[in-house]
């Protein structure tokens, strides 16, 4: 059972690589006012072809000006892509947008690139966020973990976001996502057929929120994680 895991591993980790570098970037790059249609169905058809599917709990704010996720690998991203219609910018390290295609691929969605070594990067990345609102009207998705966590405990969030969200007055909808390892787990370089469930929590205001918000979502993101694990036996 393990060797076909590791088989399709490898197979889902190809036709992701194949549809983004043949067609996704190709097709951003020529038709640029179609980009947002292009990714969110090249995505649905990334998770058609390696056996994933979608579940959702809750519904996205459409007045919500940054989500907050958890974060396990590349399959948060295509499968949130592929859920929803809008526009993100993703936050991505900045060494994301020098790795050849990925990177290329950033760069034409407009995506906002953080340098997590260097502290003062924070005013950067807050007039993007202002820009992204205010100007582009596309919402921000971010993982305030900063990583990928290896096990079911969240990692500590980090601050920026959180001053960020008060010092711009963000509405914040946190996201739980569980399953998306188990469909490809870039780790252990395994991969199944199943599902990736969205859970898409109330929508925080900043501006009006107790001082000990940012934790409290934390708290509650985790205990939704545990919820799944326990009861449904689905690992974030």
């Amino acid at each position: 059972m393990n060797i076909i895991a590791k088989i399709k591993f490898y197979y889902s980790a190809f036709i992701i690589f194949v549809i983004v570098a043949f067609f996704m970037i190709p097709l951003i790059a020529i038709f640029r006012d179609k980009k947002c249609i292009i990714i969110h169905r090249l995505n649905r058809l990334i998770l058609l072809l390696i056996g994933g599917k979608l579940s959702q709990i809750g519904t996205i704010d459409p007045d919500a000006d940054i989500f907050i996720m958890n974060h396990q690998g590349i399959v948060d991203i295509i499968g949130l892509e592929a859920l929803q219609t809008n526009h993100f910018r993703w936050i991505a390290k900045k060494e994301l947008f020098e790795i050849p295609y990925i990177g290329y691929l950033l760069r034409l969605g407009e995506m906002i690139p953080l340098d997590r070594g260097d502290k003062r990067s924070l005013p950067g990345l807050m007039k993007e966020i202002r820009y992204s609102r205010d100007t582009l009207n596309r919402q921000v998705a971010i993982f305030p973990e900063g990583t990928r966590a290896k096990s079911q405990k969240l990692l500590n969030f980090k601050a920026g976001t959180k001053i960020i969200a008060e010092k711009l007055n963000l509405k914040v909808q946190p996201i739980v996502i569980t399953g998306s390892k188990m469909l490809f787990d870039e780790s252990k370089k395994t991969a199944h057929s199943s599902t990736v469930v969205y859970n898409f929590l109330p929508t925080i205001d900043a501006a009006n929120a107790s001082e000990d918000w940012y934790e409290m979502v934390a708290s509650q993101m985790q205990d939704i994680i545990d919820d799944e694990f326990n009861y449904n036996y689905r690992s974030r």
